[in-house]
């Protein structure tokens, strides 16, 4: 992936723009790093996770979000994106994975989602839901799409 190459090599290398262009300086990357080490998790990667997690919004017992601000763009527009990202995906996953065994036996589509997890992000053991259901693919595919990146890590 050449984008991916040249993020690299200009964006996240020593003495590169990010370390050049923000308030930590050379210590950046090193703070990054560390952030990703204690806190990143793929189950905190969706937009209503997040939000819930950094105190912006709350869960309702009928599983809707209430946000804690009401005039919050970020937030809300951003959950209309995710919702219809997560209404599409919904959408192809129902057509295309007519049973939830469909999903389990679907050895390309494990072998992605364990290669993501193994060596994606090999240091990371928890909050990986199973690929078992049409739940829990569409949450995977929608937190992987509506992320705006890839799940890799190289």
């Amino acid at each position: 992936m050449e984008i991916n190459a040249q993020a690299r090599g200009m964006l996240i290398n020593a003495n590169g723009i990010i370390e050049s262009a923000f308030a930590p300086g050379k210590l950046c990357m090193e703070l990054s790093s560390a952030v990703y080490d204690k806190f990143w998790r793929f189950d905190m990667e969706a937009l209503p996770a997040d939000l819930i997690r950094r105190g912006m919004a709350i869960e309702c017992e009928d599983g809707k979000l209430e946000l804690t601000i009401e005039d919050y763009p970020y937030a809300n527009d951003g959950l209309l994106i995710w919702d219809s990202i997560k209404e599409w995906v919904s959408d192809y996953v129902n057509h295309y994975y007519q049973l939830a065994s469909d999903i389990h036996m679907d050895k390309e589509l494990q072998g992605w989602w364990n290669e993501v997890r193994t060596k994606g992000h090999p240091d990371k053991e928890e909050g990986w839901p199973e690929l078992n259901c049409h739940g829990s693919l569409v949450e995977v595919l929608t937190t992987s799409s509506g992320s705006r990146r890839g799940t890799m890590r190289r």
